[in-house]
């Protein structure tokens, strides 16, 4: 009996750091950096537990000398230098070590961008964001989506519109809180190119697991022709499905919420969608954007994220949405 218990211990033990390890990697772990910012974070994270353990294991280790290997009575002088040495000295040394090498990173954590500047407003329950190159007299405007530059450093500016909420991209550094009518500031300096999930890390509200985005990192040519071909206007309908979609778009109201450069949509409630099809997610990192995607987000929104401003089109019939989807497609 006793040895099937010891052998289940080991096969749960086996399986518990398997789980462990299964979360030091992918595009959202916070110990897979690819950035310079989380690497530092991880290498904090790694010193912090490195510390804990050797605090924890010299004080159990003290404890279990004097009460398994030595037990009996110590004279006073003895005592007291093990209570000040190993529970005040030690501990007090080993803290204080560990706060100054973390305070260490502050100013390079918090040091100047290069020039670009990222503006990001969390809305409900989703993201709007600008980007604000060097010089530039009016931003570039898009959503739900991040893109930045490899090997330079980038500042972001972060703001709310109603509730609290979180900006935290675990591959790329830390999180930073995000206030109502306050602008708070990081900077991050992506170093590898991929694909990265970010996520609202401060609970908001009911669609607060659903506010996610994607991370795109790309070199720093990439970055330049990307934000350039961001900047253009949409691409006009192409097909007479798409065409038929446009019109349904602007007979709908949908131009009263949502902007498509180049049109005569210029709402300013919801999402911006003159590149929505160029991006790699729909509805804040819950849906991809294709066509079957758009048409139910289109006919059952709050059904797939509560709470969202946004109402669902259940009147429009299946050729109607689908004529909807193809013109929203085509915005690239």
């Amino acid at each position: 009996m006793t040895r099937s218990l010891a052998e289940l211990g080991r096969r749960l033990g086996a399986l518990a750091l398997l789980v462990a390890v299964a979360g030091c990697s992918g595009r959202q772990s916070a110990l897979s950096p690819a950035g310079e910012d989380a690497a530092w974070l991880r290498d904090l994270w790694i010193v912090m537990l490195v510390g804990a353990v050797l605090l924890w294991t010299a004080l159990n280790g003290m404890f279990y000398f004097v009460t398994r290997i030595r037990p009996r009575d110590w004279p006073e002088r003895y005592a007291n230098r093990l209570i000040i040495g190993g529970g005040v000295i030690f501990p007090t040394v080993l803290v204080g070590t560990l706060l100054a090498y973390g305070l260490s990173m502050m100013p390079h954590m918090r040091a100047d961008g290069n020039g670009l500047v990222v503006k990001v407003r969390a809305e409900e329950w989703w993201w709007r964001v600008e980007y604000w190159p060097a010089g530039a007299t009016a931003p570039i405007v898009t959503a739900n989506e991040i893109r930045l530059p490899t090997g330079q450093r980038t500042e972001l500016l972060l703001d709310a519109n109603k509730y609290i909420h979180s900006f935290w991209i675990p591959a790329l550094g830390g999180k930073m809180d995000m206030f109502p009518g306050r602008e708070t500031r990081m900077t991050l300096r992506p170093e590898t190119p991929g694909v990265y999930r970010g996520q609202c890390a401060e609970f908001c509200g009911p669609s607060h697991a659903l506010m996610a985005f994607e991370a795109v990192i790309l070199t720093p040519e990439d970055f330049t022709g990307w934000l350039e071909a961001e900047a253009a206007p949409a691409l006009p309908p192409a097909t007479p499905e798409a065409q038929r979609g446009e019109a349904l778009f602007r007979d709908e109201g949908c131009g009263a919420c949502h902007a498509v450069r180049g049109t005569d949509f210029e709402g300013l409630v919801g999402p911006d969608l003159t590149h929505l099809a160029s991006r790699e997610s729909l509805g804040a990192g819950i849906m991809e954007v294709t066509r079957d995607d758009l048409v139910n987000w289109i006919a059952h929104t709050g059904d797939i994220k509560p709470a969202v401003a946004m109402p669902a089109y259940d009147w429009l019939e299946g050729p109607q949405l689908a004529d909807l989807a193809a013109y929203l497609e085509g915005l690239k």
